[in-house]
Formats: structure tokens, sequence, C-alpha cells
């Protein structure tokens, strides 16, 4: 099972990325996936969450109104559309996939104990 991520870079303040998460060797139907965020020294942060269908999403505070989770089932994908982005925002950006609810999935500290994690992608603002 792996979860590959991609899209990141270096984007300047106000600018826009868009992040994607593809899954591979098992199907993701029926499991909220998501993204957490971490800079180095920090602990990792949640950033959004969608159900398995989609039609729940959840975002932290910092990123609502900005960022927008979705997901292709078909294509066993999620994305994460992050708008006005700004220097706080520069981060490694993890992919996540877990059984159980998307809304659990917002309240786990750093994301721990989630089942499926991808690797990074960098994502840098400058100002």
């Amino acid at each position: 099972v792996q979860l590959q991520a991609s899209g990141g870079g270096l984007v300047q303040a106000g600018g826009s990325l868009r992040l994607s998460c593809a899954a591979s060797g098992r199907t993701f139907l029926g499991y909220a996936m998501g993204w957490f965020r971490q800079v180095p020294g920090k602990e990792r942060e949640f950033a959004a969450a969608a159900s398995w269908s989609g039609g729940s999403t959840y975002y932290a505070d910092s990123v609502k109104g900005r960022f927008t989770i979705s997901r292709d089932n078909a294509k066993n994908t999620v994305y994460l559309q992050m708008n006005n982005l700004n220097p706080d925002d520069t981060a490694i950006y993890y992919c996540t996939a877990d059984g159980r609810t998307a809304s659990f999935m917002s309240t786990v500290p750093m994301g721990y104990g989630l089942e499926y994690w991808g690797n990074g992608t960098q994502v840098t603002v400058s100002s």
C-alpha cells in the first residue's frame, strides 16, 4: 500500500498550489483521506480531511476559506487546492488515509495512529 504525494513547490505569497496524493495497492473507498503538515522542529498539524464520499470535509481554522480538499475515488486520489498562500503555510505536507471518519481524523493530535501515510511534499511560500 502506497500513498504518493506530489505537487509541492515554491510559490510567492498570494499564489496557489494543488497537491495530489495517489493511492496504490488497495482501494481507499470507504476510507477518510486527508492532509497534515509539519514544519521541521514543530509538531505535525491537521490541515484538511474528506469523508470517503468527499461529501463531508473538515479544515483547520488556519486554512479554512483558502484550502479545498477533494477526492476522485475512481482515480484513488485526493487533492488539496491551496489558494492565497502565505509564508505560514510553508511546511512538508503529508497525505493520510484511515478507516475511521474524517471527523475523527480532524481531531487526532498530530495524526497519531492514523493507518496510512504518504511521503511528504514540500511547500515553500516566499514573502
